[in-house]
């Protein structure tokens, strides 16, 4: 699995750049985790509700995945 992960890199960064963005103008997740961090996703009167979670997940998933491979493809220095 740590292979796939650093391996598919390239994938990853294509995901990221299409459903990870999509709809692009603006960038979706970004609006989603604008939401999240300005703390109105935890309100119960206009919070986020299983499907704006959903969407933070699906939109989110390439993005952890990219950064995962980013992570294990630093090389690594042995003295």
């Amino acid at each position: 699995m740590k292979k796939q992960l650093k391996n598919n890199w390239k994938i990853f960064l294509l995901a990221s750049l299409t459903l990870g963005l999509a709809p692009f103008n603006p960038p979706h997740i970004w609006g989603k985790l604008q939401w999240i961090l300005g703390g109105n996703a935890f309100s119960p009167e206009n919070g986020m509700k299983a499907k704006d979670w959903f969407d933070v997940l699906l939109h989110g998933t390439p993005w952890i995945l990219l950064l995962i491979s980013g992570i294990l493809n630093i090389p690594k220095n042995k003295k």
